[in-house]
């Protein structure tokens, strides 16, 4: 499974604008770098988007359910991810705040695209990003990184098992972190951003790394208004 490891951190907005990790569509989805598929690790099933499709993302074969999971935002109070996104498009991602290439460009692409909506769109919005690093990015890390790119964006932390099962549920592949002996920390995790609809709070469609920020900026409006992909 591909992995990412942290080293010097570079300009959100300089990375936003970045085509990183060579992210394929295959029966499984690449995470941000490459060391080997874990075979045990779910597989995330998609079809490609037909030529009709009105989404520049990708169509899953079935939707998937957002995670039942009870986690800590950061304000440290608990966020029941069903409950507090429930009836709202929502984009969630899996990622780090270390993480040296995607987690921060696709935050970036994500932040772009929202600044093209409405206000009231805006509102309506939700991007939610839980990290797969929890041993460091406490909620205050989490809060100062996430506002680097947007202050509405909602991040989430808790014990690793947790967030290990919750990323399960919907096909992402998620490593504990490993410290190796240079004093790097390798984080293997997947890189695609599941997209619920408000119509019935399910992920239709995923977007892999790679995925350029006029891609999303012509998709969150199909998105809010619940399209069908």
């Amino acid at each position: 499974m591909p992995s990412t490891t942290t080293g010097p951190r570079r300009s959100p907005l300089r990375l936003a604008a970045a085509l990183v990790c060579a992210g394929a569509l295959s029966l499984t989805l690449a995470a941000c770098g490459g060391s080997g598929e874990d075979a045990g690790e779910p597989a995330v099933v998609v079809s490609t988007p037909a030529s009709d499709s009105p989404y520049k993302g990708t169509s899953l074969g079935a939707p998937y359910d957002k995670p039942d999971v009870v986690l800590t935002d950061t304000d440290g109070e608990k966020y029941d991810l069903l409950k507090e996104t429930a009836g709202r498009p929502t984009l969630l991602y899996f990622g780090y705040t270390h993480c040296p290439d995607v987690c921060p460009t696709t935050m970036g692409d994500i932040a772009i695209a929202k600044e093209k909506l409405s206000a009231k769109e805006q509102e309506e919005l939700r991007v939610v990003f839980v990290t797969t690093d929890p041993e460091r990015d406490t909620p205050e890390e989490l809060r100062s990184w996430l506002d680097a790119f947007d202050s509405s964006f909602v991040g989430l932390t808790g014990s690793f098992d947790d967030i290990q099962k919750a990323a399960r549920a919907v096909g992402v592949s998620v490593d504990a972190p490993e410290k190796e002996k240079d004093g790097t920390v390798t984080v293997d995790h997947g890189a695609q951003v599941l997209a619920y609809s408000p119509k019935d709070d399910k992920a239709h469609v995923i977007y892999t790394s790679g995925t350029t920020p006029e891609d999303f900026t012509h998709d969150l409006p199909l998105l809010l208004e619940g399209t069908e992909a």
